[in-house]
């Protein structure tokens, strides 16, 4: 399956749901208390995280999606805060503040990146159920996906009548279930129960063949679109009613704490169906993101940076040959990880000690090097007949394998002021004798205010005094 990055930027989603603040005191723990057998943390450091439906709408705008979150809360400093902190993300927040009724708050106390304590702060919310709905109805117009991040929590009351307001205006729900009664998200596109969850309502399933048979049974009791079951350590599984089960395995290279993977799955799901997507790549794009976030300590959202090096780590595309899509994907994420990219262009007919001197010389100017190199026929235009003596696919593959050089695409005009208007390199170099204004695409660079070098060649070194002497033998 080939995964690209979404254009999250128009991928506009409406959250609903338990709204929650998660609240961490670190600190170190060196001694008993003399109290009770329990470790006694000074505690040093405190930090409020969206938490809940509020993690969901986050994680959504951090990979560059428009987030809207409608939710309740107490009206109290908790609540406050929460409306600070996804403001400053970038989310657009609907609360409805009840008076007399406390903010959810989870408050977790740890000590060297270990939890030790959990204490919830929390009672029902008396929801005006009525006034939710027709608040999420005005929100509805120019969504393209709406999710219920329910946690059981009393926000979410009116399942229903959310799941077909938006069915009536052809817009996807997605549900983050909870409870034993899946009955309430009748007619919904994808439900993503974790395997507990599932279990807990269907019984227990001895092997995949059965969680497949039940989960088929559940879809068609429940007319749901598609049924996403997470699995820990053994993946994920996306049942479609009259489709082959997809079995995906688990991403995470170390599981570090798994708060919130829940919520990185679904708002990854959300963003990408929204930005257009198919179902099976959105559900592989949320296997990635899970196992970023696993990796991470507490409640935390996965920047679309990270999800770009991800799906190029899944593409193979941190070095080698890359087609010209692959490539712009991994400069845009090598900037977002303030990487300075430089480019540099050739025929690479043979590959000699000067270009590989050359090579790495251009490669100490920056972080990232892109070599590209003109293609057959370009080359016999260039050079003249019976060049090239080594086929592009040839010339490429060796350029890969040098330590210097990152990645390498082809192009097939005689010049690559193309490549350079759409690469925009932080720095352009050529070799040889040139003065900088004779740099193919220098004027193109310095435009923009990137620096055009020219580096000195290798003496006695070349490809055509090479082929040269062959010829002559």
């Amino acid at each position: 399956m080939k995964l690209t990055m979404p254009r999250f930027d128009q991928a506009p989603v409406l959250v609903v749901g338990d709204v929650m603040l998660d609240r961490y005191w670190h600190g170190a723990a060196s001694r008993i208390s003399p109290e009770a057998p329990v470790p006694v943390v000074k505690v040093e450091h405190r930090e409020d995280r969206p938490g809940g439906a509020a993690n969901v709408a986050l994680n959504i705008a951090a990979l560059g999606a428009a987030a809207t979150l409608v939710g309740v809360t107490g009206a109290d400093d908790e609540a406050d805060s929460l409306a600070r902190s996804l403001a400053s993300a970038g989310v657009t927040v609907h609360f409805q503040r009840i008076e007399g009724q406390p903010t959810i708050v989870k408050l977790r106390v740890l000590s060297r990146h270990q939890q030790l304590l959990r204490m919830d702060f929390e009672q029902p919310f008396s929801v005006d159920a009525q006034a939710l709905a027709s608040e999420v109805e005005n929100r509805l117009e120019g969504i393209k996906v709406l999710v219920l991040s329910d946690y059981g929590k009393g926000a979410l009351r009116n399942h229903q009548v959310l799941i077909q307001a938006a069915r009536a205006r052809g817009i996807p729900v997605l549900a983050d279930p909870k409870g034993r009664d899946f009955s309430i998200y009748r007619g919904a596109s994808l439900i993503t129960p974790n395997l507990g969850e599932f279990e807990a309502i269907v019984g227990n399933c001895a092997d995949e063949g059965e969680l497949v048979a039940k989960g088929a049974r559940m879809m068609a009791e429940l007319d749901l679109g598609g049924l996403l079951v997470t699995r820990g350590e053994h993946g994920m599984t996306l049942l479609r009613p009259g489709q082959p089960a997809l079995h995906l395995p688990a991403r995470a290279r170390e599981v570090f704490d798994v708060t919130g993977a829940g919520d990185t799955v679904i708002s990854t799901l959300a963003a990408a169906l929204a930005a257009g997507e198919e179902l099976p790549q959105a559900v592989a794009l949320a296997n990635l993101a899970a196992g970023i976030v696993v990796g991470k300590l507490g409640t935390a959202a996965i920047s679309a940076p990270e999800l770009r090096r991800a799906v190029q780590r899944e593409e193979g595309s941190e070095r080698g040959v890359l087609g010209l899509e692959q490539l712009l994907l991994a400069v845009d994420d090598a900037r977002a990880h303030g990487e300075k990219i430089v480019f540099t262009n050739g025929c690479f007919d043979i590959l000699h000690a000067g270009h590989v001197t050359y090579l790495e010389q251009a490669r100490a100017l920056g972080d990232r090097l892109i070599v590209a190199v003109n293609d057959d026929a370009s080359v016999s235009r260039l050079k003249g007949p019976g060049r090239p003596i080594n086929a592009v696919e040839r010339r490429m593959a060796v350029l890969a394998g040098l330590g210097a050089v990152d990645w390498v695409v082809c192009f097939g005009e005689d010049t690559p002021e193309s490549l350079i208007e759409l690469i925009k390199p932080d720095v352009l170099v050529k070799g040889g004798d040139y003065a900088i204004d004779q740099v193919v695409g220098a004027p193109i660079v310095e435009a923009y205010g990137g620096e055009v070098r020219v580096l000195g060649l290798v003496e006695d070194s070349s490809t055509t005094a090479i082929v040269e002497k062959i010829r002559q033998k």
